[in-house]
């Protein structure tokens, strides 16, 4: 819930002066919803990806202060993304929900990009894989080609904390998870999804996290507000991602 609709003009204007001599594969921004228009007028044209932070259960209807995928994409919204740490934990959205979501976002014609990850306790008691992997299952329960997914992995208690995973946990739970996919999906699938990391990523950590093998990118929260801060850690991650 940063940035005025003036401020996302300002932040989009000089992302794309800044990078415009450069050819990265995705960058992708989620401003409020209130900021979709304005952003959406000036991504044409640019590497730059509109994305969307959240998305009602429905396409239209009695579902009063939603926003639903139709709204999304008419301003040009490309992926939504969906099942947040905040929203789970402070609006307390289900895997129920986000499975919903996943699906209606696929139709629309979104890249939907699902956060999942553990709490502080669960970490303790050994149970990041065993809750990562559940909330998977669900949000691609009935999902027939889930490589059209994007996951996200953001422990919550790495989430505006400071606190980052290490390189040993970060690497365990992505493998982790594609060799739970294999599972689930069939083999070869873990490896065509693309799985991010997200969990305080800054400027300096984001060289050891990019170097990590089956990390595809990063989920960033607060260390994208300011633009110079957000161009720096796309440019580390294209030089050392693997």
């Amino acid at each position: 819930m940063n940035k005025t609709c003036a401020e996302t003009a300002y932040f989009f204007n000089q992302l794309s002066k800044q990078l415009e001599s450069h050819a990265f594969k995705y960058v992708g921004v989620a401003p409020p919803f209130t900021s979709l228009n304005v952003a959406g007028s000036l991504v044409n044209n640019s590497c730059v990806w509109l994305g969307a932070q959240n998305m009602g259960l429905a396409e239209k209807g009695a579902h009063t202060g939603e926003i639903s995928p139709l709204m999304l994409k008419e301003h040009g919204v490309k992926f939504v993304i969906l099942g947040h740490s905040e929203r789970r934990s402070i609006y307390h959205e289900t895997d129920t929900m986000v499975e919903a979501k996943v699906e209606i976002a696929l139709e629309s014609g979104m890249i939907p990009i699902v956060c999942v990850g553990e709490t502080l306790e669960q970490r303790k008691a050994g149970q990041t894989l065993e809750v990562v992997s559940g909330q998977i299952n669900r949000a691609l329960d009935g999902i027939e080609n889930p490589s059209r997914v994007v996951l996200a992995y953001e422990p919550l208690w790495a989430i505006g904390t400071g606190k980052v995973a290490s390189v040993e946990d970060v690497e365990r739970v992505h493998s982790g998870i594609r060799a739970f996919l294999d599972q689930k999906c069939g083999n070869g699938v873990g490896e065509m999804l693309s799985i991010l990391y997200g969990g305080s990523v800054n400027e300096k950590n984001i060289a050891n996290l990019a170097k990590i093998e089956g990390v595809d990118g990063f989920l960033v929260g607060g260390a994208s507000l300011k633009i110079e801060d957000f161009v720096s850690l796309i440019r580390l991650t294209e030089e050392h991602l693997s």
